[in-house]
C-alpha cells in the first residue's frame, strides 16, 4: 500500500509539474475568423496543442481584437504578445527587404510568387531576428486586383479617387495614377468604402469578399499585380522559454500550416472572382491602357526599391532570377 501510494504522489506530482509548465499563448490576428489566413491559424493552433499534449496552447484573436493590425508586429517584437501575423509589405518603412513581394509584376503567379519567397527568405530571417522576432510561417494572398467605384478604361478615369493603401508600395501606385491614398487596415474597409473614405484600392479578392466590397464597388479588375504575403511570427525570447521537444513540433506544424495555406489561396483565387460576378460586380481584366500604366509604375516602383535595398536586395533579386 505504501508504495502504491508513493507511486501516486509521484504521478499526482509529475502531472502538476507538467501543467505548471505548459505555456499558453495568444496570437493576435488582423482579419476576420472566416478568412482563410484566420482559418489556416486556427488549425496550426490546434495542431500544436493536440502534438504538445497541451504543452503549448495557442488561443487566436481575429479581426483585430487583441492589437490592430497596424499594431501587431510591435507587440510581437516588445513581447506583448507571444505570436501574431502580419502583412509583410506593411513594415516596408522598416526595412526594404520586408517590401519585396509588393514590387508590382515581379512575381504575378504562384510558382513565381514561391520562388520569390524561398529567394527573400535567408534575407527575411535576417533581418527578423535583427527585431528579435523568429520567422514560423508564410503565406500569399491572391493576386492584386483593382476595386473601383468608377469604370477605369484609362487612367484619367481614377484620377482623385480616394485610394485605400495598405503599404507604401500601394500609396506610391495611386500617387502614380492621381489618386488620393489614405491608409485604411483591412477591418476598417467596409465602413470606409461605406461613407466614401475609400472609393478604390488593390487588394485581393479574398478581401474584398470578407468585407463584401459589391455593396460599395461595382468594378473590380484583375490585374494581378503581385501576391502579397502575410507571415506568422513569435517573440524570439517567448520562442527561447520552449524546450527543444515542444519547437520541434510548432516547427512541423508551421511548415504544414504553410503548404496548406499556399494551395488554399491558389484555390481560392478564381472562386472570388465568380463570386464578385454573382454578386453583380462588372469583372474585367484591366484595359492595355491601364495595364501599361500599372506596369510603368511598377518599373519605377522596383527601381526605387534597389536603390534603398541596396546590396541585399540586389542579392534577393539576383537569385530569384536565377532559380
Amino acid at each position: 500500500m505504501k508504495i502504491k501510494f508513493l507511486l501516486a504522489t509521484v504521478a499526482s506530482l509529475a502531472v502538476m509539474t507538467s501543467v505548471s509548465h505548459a505555456e499558453k499563448w495568444d496570437m493576435a490576428l488582423a482579419y476576420s475568423a472566416t478568412n482563410f489566413h484566420s482559418e489556416m491559424a486556427a488549425e496550426f493552433a490546434k495542431e500544436v496543442a493536440e502534438k504538445t499534449g497541451g504543452a503549448l496552447e495557442i488561443t487566436t484573436h481575429p479581426s483585430g481584437s487583441l492589437f490592430g493590425g497596424a499594431e501587431i508586429f510591435g507587440a510581437v517584437r516588445k513581447g506583448l504578445v507571444p505570436m501574431g501575423e502580419r502583412l509583410i509589405s506593411a513594415l516596408g518603412n522598416e526595412d526594404p527587404i520586408y517590401e519585396i513581394d509588393a514590387i508590382p509584376f515581379l512575381a504575378t503567379s504562384y510558382a513565381d510568387a514561391k520562388k520569390l519567397y524561398e529567394a527573400s527568405k535567408p534575407a527575411l530571417k535576417e533581418t527578423l531576428a535583427g527585431a528579435r522576432v523568429e520567422l514560423l510561417y508564410s503565406c500569399p494572398w491572391p493576386p492584386q486586383g483593382f476595386y473601383s467605384s468608377k469604370e477605369a478604361k484609362v487612367p484619367a478615369d481614377v484620377k482623385g479617387l480616394k485610394f485605400r493603401a495598405y503599404n507604401a508600395t500601394t500609396s506610391k501606385i495611386a500617387e502614380a495614377f492621381g489618386m488620393v491614398p489614405t491608409k485604411i487596415e483591412a477591418a476598417e474597409l467596409s465602413q470606409a468604402f461605406a461613407t466614401g473614405v475609400a472609393e478604390s484600392m488593390i487588394s485581393s479578392g479574398a478581401t474584398g469578399y470578407d468585407r463584401k466590397l459589391w455593396e460599395h464597388v461595382k468594378y473590380y479588375y484583375d490585374v494581378k499585380a503581385w501576391l502579397p504575403r502575410n507571415m506568422v511570427i513569435v517573440n524570439a525570447k517567448a520562442w527561447s522559454r520552449l524546450d527543444d521537444k515542444v519547437k520541434a513540433v510548432v516547427t512541423e506544424a508551421a511548415a504544414n500550416a504553410e503548404a496548406k495555406c499556399w494551395a488554399k489561396s491558389e484555390e481560392l483565387d478564381t472562386w472570388y472572382v465568380e463570386q464578385f460576378k454573382e454578386k453583380g460586380m462588372s469583372v474585367a481584366p484591366a484595359s492595355p491602357e491601364m495595364k501599361k500604366a500599372f506596369e510603368e509604375a511598377g518599373e519605377a516602383l522596383k527601381a526605387e526599391w534597389l536603390e534603398r535595398a541596396g546590396e541585399k536586395g540586389a542579392a534577393v533579386l539576383k537569385a530569384y532570377s536565377e532559380m
